[in-house]
């Protein structure tokens, strides 16, 4: 950061009060409440704080970390000490991915504001940085972290510990030779613009050098008819490349004088090459950019499982913040598990467990603040009904009260349908599955029969469910159990009903009726009768959840169903890895909405298609999916020890139709983690390219034991752009870890 930007951070009267630090009480329950010394940092970007009392003991966090401060009572945590601190007094810092709040409570109303107000103002500008002051705040952030007596200059010892901290193994000499030629002032020491030279020099991409010289006619620069040449060739896009590279020049280029003669220099085709639009991912599939006017079974629809869970299925902690942390990740499906309540009011937790309990209401009220923030289109709540009739009732009155029109409780145009609504023509609505007493066409007495909850429906004779034993006594008594008529009438679009095979759903289903099916029914369906279930899924939703043996909540690979058109695959985002990786890059297209519209051949009602024999299908040829993994960019330490360095490789996996299933890696680099180069090739045929999902995944190579995580980027295959293509890693959690990348050369072509 220059100077300049530093004083206007001194101008601003909040970050004044920031920067001179506040004592703030850090609360974690009602009765861990502490007070902590907080202050913004230098640099404008950390946030550090400590114990009065702990000696050295300190921790920090980076403002790009927090994604939005709530203003007063707006936590569990906070709203049980309600009648200790008023509202003026406390915030909440939300950050991103899935780590947990931060809820404080400050002294007076105006530090509380001025720390809501400043904390904001920096998150905004963290977010509104292009590329170039972001990469200057990583260089100032590197020297300040290295500069350990404070006095603004690095001497070669301390620059030698830095490029420990930056994760790269270089011979001594190399480096106090790129010391000694950034030292102009020949001080032994380097101020901040000298160590930007030196930032420079080391970070010289030999490799992107060679591809602007191949297209340069002079070495130097490149003009406007060469980058379009480039473009052309090896990005491989079309007629409108021309006008693509002025754009390109104009908004990469740093050099006024290049821009001016109308040309790009090394820096500007190297800032271009590090952007969103030199990304792997197509920038126009980021966008809503699909056809949202089908009926919602032609859709995938990002669905949770057991919402309300923080952590495991046993003793994990439920929570409203589960709600709102999904749905801000575009989920559209999430679950309530509903039981009686001691007070007359209903509770959601993992029934018979020591789960911790949250009221009904306040999910709804939850739900119903956070459902469309990240997206417009239609959130489905998936009820797990274990009350008594009174209190389904209860249930019944919050959800008309709380959601008001919100809640679709008629059919939209009177009439019964033929097949399922759009998500067009449900924005803003939420729709409830659940049992319902009777069809859409008559009207009941309000006694029905088979009334058991999806999970249990699906767990009786359920080889995966633990819970599957019920006494047949108990069964029975459950079977004749009532449905309050009231909750029933608020089921309109999903009723859930039992799965008595295709051949029945084909004679007798209406398209508002669904099953959910436990994974390895489901497995077990796809692939004994792959062809109908696909052809099932084109009218009606299915909805797909993990056994209930996996009570540690862990997930089931999603793709298998996908496979076969199933829309509602319930996976628990609580829990970080490969099947959360899938589900975000499926869903990371047509403006993270939640929906993706299925691929045309799985929304025709007559397709034969069967993901075990794809090739059946009259497709075009299968494509052949090169990969040239050329280099990786200042990947982040594994191991915090002081003297660790990674060892990387990179994995390339491809997930679709069984056929396509298939992984490969490159070699691993001895002790670089900074800029290691790869420089090999990595190839796949895919047969059908419309269902595949491809992961690069980073890691650190270990011979003694399992390889430790670096990064990883998944996206679906038809949003990959050809060409030279930075994939910007992200971490285990799903979000962005700056600016770590991987530089890859991709070709795609038929197979001849």
């Amino acid at each position: 950061m220059d100077s300049h930007q530093s004083s206007r951070l001194q101008d601003d009267p909040d970050l004044k009060v920031m920067m001179a630090g506040s004592t703030l009480r850090k609360v974690k329950s009602r009765s861990w409440k502490k007070q902590r010394h907080f202050r913004l940092l230098e640099d404008g970007l950390t946030i550090w704080y400590k114990s009065r009392w702990a000696g050295r003991g300190h921790s920090t966090f980076s403002v790009s970390e927090v994604e939005a401060v709530r203003e007063g009572h707006q936590s569990e945590v906070l709203l049980s000490i309600a009648d200790e601190f008023p509202a003026h007094l406390c915030l909440t810092l939300v950050f991103h991915g899935r780590q947990g709040n931060l809820d404080l409570v400050a002294e007076s109303p105006e530090e509380a504001q001025a720390w809501i107000r400043g904390v904001r103002k920096l998150i905004h500008k963290a977010e509104t940085m292009d590329e170039k002051e972001r990469l200057d705040q990583w260089v100032l952030d590197w020297f300040q972290k290295a500069d350990k007596n404070k006095d603004g200059r690095m001497n070669f010892k301390e620059v030698r510990k830095l490029l420990k901290m930056m994760n790269v193994e270089m011979n001594e000499e190399h480096a106090f030779h790129l010391f000694t030629m950034a030292d102009r002032s020949e001080s032994g020491s380097l101020e901040i613009e000298q160590f930007v030279h030196f930032y420079k020099m080391l970070t010289q991409r030999d490799e992107v050098w060679k591809v602007f010289q191949e297209y340069s006619g002079d070495g130097e620069k490149l003009t406007l008819e060469e980058l379009e040449n480039f473009l052309t060739q090896e990005q491989q896009e079309g007629e409108c490349s021309g006008q693509h590279a002025q754009e390109l020049m104009n908004r990469y280029e740093p050099s006024e004088t290049a821009k001016k003669q109308g040309a790009m220099s090394l820096d500007g085709f190297q800032m271009y090459l590090c952007s969103q639009e030199g990304s792997i991912f197509k920038p126009e599939h980021r966008q809503l950019h699909q056809d949202m006017s089908q009926p919602l079974s032609h859709y995938f629809i990002s669905s949770s499982h057991n919402t309300y869970l923080l952590e495991d299925q046993l003793r994990g902690q439920s929570s409203l913040e589960a709600y709102i942390q999904a749905l801000k990740r575009g989920c559209r499906c999430v679950e309530v598990d509903c039981w009686d309540g001691s007070d007359g009011e209903p509770v959601v937790y993992h029934g018979h467990t020591w789960t911790s309990k949250i009221l009904f209401k306040d999910v709804i009220a939850t739900v119903k603040e956070y459902a469309f923030k990240t997206s417009d289109f239609p959130v489905i709540l998936s009820l797990e009904n274990h009350c008594c009739v009174e209190q389904q009732t209860v249930m019944a009155q919050h959800l008309k009260q709380i959601l008001g029109d919100t809640l679709q409780r008629t059919l939209l145009d009177g009439q019964v349908p033929e097949q399922l609504p759009s998500p067009q023509e449900l924005k803003g609505k939420i729709l409830l599955k659940a049992k319902k007493i009777g069809r859409l066409e008559e009207s009941c007495d309000g006694t029905v029969t088979d009334e058991m909850s999806d999970e249990e429906d699906m767990a009786n004779g359920d080889a995966d469910n633990p819970c599957a034993e019920q006494p047949s006594a108990e069964r029975q008594k459950k079977s004749k159990s009532k449905l309050s008529s009231e909750l029933s009438d608020l089921v309109v679009y999903c009723k859930s009903i039992h799965f008595h095979g295709f051949e029945h759903a084909r004679l007798h289903s209406k398209c508002y009726e669904m099953s959910s099916f436990s994974e390895s029914k489901a497995k077990k369906l796809a692939k004994d009768a792959g062809t109908d279930f696909v052809q099932y899924n084109t009218k009606q939703l299915s909805r797909i959840y993990p056994s209930g043996l996996r009570t540690d909540s862990s997930n089931y690979n999603p793709q298998e169903l996908w496979s076969v058109g199933c829309q509602i695959v319930a996976l628990n985002f609580q829990t970080a890895g490969l099947e959360m990786d899938l589900n975000d890059g499926l869903f990371s297209q047509n403006g993270c909405c939640g929906y993706v519209l299925k691929p045309e051949f799985m929304r025709d009602g007559n397709t034969t298609f069967d993901p075990e024999k794809p090739a059946e299908r009259r497709a075009p040829r299968p494509l052949r999916f090169s990969i040239q993994v050329i280099s990786g960019q200042q990947l982040p330490k594994v191991n915090q020890k002081e003297g660790s360095i990674v060892d990387p490789l990179v994995r390339v996996e491809v997930y679709g139709v069984p056929q396509d299933q298939a992984k490969a890696e490159t070699n691993y680099i001895h002790n670089n983690g900074f800029n290691p180069v790869w420089d090999e090739t990595l190839n796949f045929v895919i047969s059908t390219p419309e269902l595949a999902l491809v992961r690069f995944v980073v890691e650190d190579y270990d011979k003694a034991s399992r390889n430790d995580f670096i990064g990883q980027f998944t996206l679906p295959f038809t949003c990959i752009q050809a060409g030279y293509r930075h994939i910007h890693l992200l971490s285990k959690d799903g979000t962005a870890i700056p600016p770590s990348s991987v530089f890859v050369n991709i070709s795609i072509s038929e197979l001849t």
